[in-house]
């Protein structure tokens, strides 16, 4: 089994969701038996010291950055452009060109700037390669909700991504012998899609895993400070639209009952420093090493987001027996119960209620600690979703050798019980 994996870009070290599910993907389908050739971009801040490291097959392009008028003019939505270059495009021409694959994996829309070039290979390939999609999240869904929370000039810039975003997703999905998606919302819209447009092919559900360090037992108790904290990137535009309107909802209620709020994670300097200036009474404390003895010094975990999608922060509260307030929107695809294992909200200001309702109730932290460790223990294996994952690679078919180049034509099937749970 031979896989040409085109990405993003690196994802070692894995610095945000994104990144943390490439890897994850990445590493199970290898060790599901799969051969890899990974081509993405370079990271600078670490570049890699082998090109073949793991059983892993590395080819990393440097980034070559376009001036701002070339990106607006570009078909290309702007979540795709930034590996769309000439050095990235020999990588995939040449791997192309040099054997025969049997699949072509796009690894999240930003590796869909090369579809063009995998379907003309495909139409003068007696054997084409499996096109594979690993949506990780409903690209359009994401983009009318930036599109939404945009005034003026930006709203205008953001409709007309919206629809660059529209055609590239429907292209990908029109093309591929397999789509794949990280919760089940995202298999239902899908499925929408397909219903719509009266056309069909399958999908599967495919969450992540969670390969990092599980806390055996924690008690919350009054040595804890009272504190709530959000940990993660805050790099993506809508992760930062709802940080911020919840900040404005809830800093001062929190501030008022003495409630302590701490954000950690990764942002760059200049936004973290308005956000300094905006909210002084919260800890901004910015990208660090390891999260872990911060979590332990918290009493519950907080998830502002409006959108849905796979939040892997959800799996690092869980294992390290934080207790989660979310937005009733914020964490598909965990099973995890409202009331029992998890808050659910429906408005920022009612989250912020929330935590004043229960930062206090050491009983109840503890229970629902407890009791959503319980939930996710068996769950969420790497080993398991990458053999799942090349399982349904090697079972489709082969790629169309005359692509459709805009409508798509595939099926969702409903999603399975998530890999792991008592199978």
């Amino acid at each position: 089994m031979h896989f040409l994996w085109l990405t993003l870009a690196d994802p070692d070290p894995a610095t945000n969701g994104q990144l943390l599910y490439s890897k994850g993907l990445i590493d199970a389908a290898r060790d599901a038996g799969a051969s890899l050739r990974v081509i993405g971009l370079a990271r600078p801040d670490s570049p890699r010291p082998a090109r073949t490291l793991l059983g892993i097959d590395w080819r990393l392009a440097d980034e070559q950055p376009r001036p701002s008028w070339r990106r607006l003019l570009s078909p290309t939505p702007a979540i795709a452009q930034r590996g769309n270059s000439a050095n990235f495009e020999r990588l995939v021409d040449e791997a192309l060109d040099e054997r025969s694959w049997d699949a072509v994996v796009f690894d999240s829309i930003c590796a869909g700037w090369a579809l063009g070039r995998v379907l003309r290979h495909c139409r003068h390939d007696p054997q084409p390669p499996r096109i594979v999609y690993l949506s990780h999240n409903h690209e359009v869904t994401v983009a009318r909700r930036m599109e939404q929370g945009s005034r003026g000039l930006r709203r205008l810039q953001r409709k007309v991504d919206r629809i660059k975003v529209s055609r590239l997703e429907r292209r990908l999905v029109a093309n591929a012998t397999l789509v794949t998606a990280n919760t089940p919302d995202d298999c239902r819209r899908f499925s929408a899609d397909a219903q719509r447009l009266r056309q069909g092919r399958s999908a599967i559900f495919l969450p992540p895993g969670y390969a990092g360090p599980r806390l055996a037992e924690r008690t919350i108790d009054a040595t804890v400070p009272r504190r709530a904290i959000m940990v993660g990137s805050l790099d993506w535009p809508i992760k930062r639209i709802a940080i911020e309107a919840f900040l404005e909802a809830g800093t001062e209620t929190l501030a008022r009952a003495g409630v302590e709020l701490q954000i950690v994670g990764e942002a760059e300097p200049r936004y973290l420093g308005e956000l300094r200036r905006r909210f002084p009474s919260v800890d901004f404390v910015g990208r660090v090493d390891d999260v872990r003895p911060y979590m332990r010094q918290a009493r519950l975990a907080l998830v502002p987001d409006l959108l849905g999608g796979f939040k892997l922060k959800g799996l690092d509260y869980v294992f390290n027996r934080l207790p989660i307030l979310a937005m009733r929107v914020a964490l598909p695809g965990m099973p995890l119960k409202q009331g029992t294992s998890i808050g659910l909200f429906d408005s920022h200001a009612a989250l912020a209620d929330g935590v004043l309702s229960l930062i206090d109730d050491f009983r109840e932290l503890n229970a629902r600690q407890a009791r959503a460790y319980d939930a996710c223990a068996n769950r969420f294996d790497w080993q398991r979703i990458g053999q799942h994952l090349v399982r349904h690679i090697m079972r489709g078919g082969r790629a169309p050798v005359r692509a459709v180049p805009d409508a798509p034509s595939f099926d969702v099937t409903s999603p399975p019980a998530p890999l792991g749970a008592g199978r």
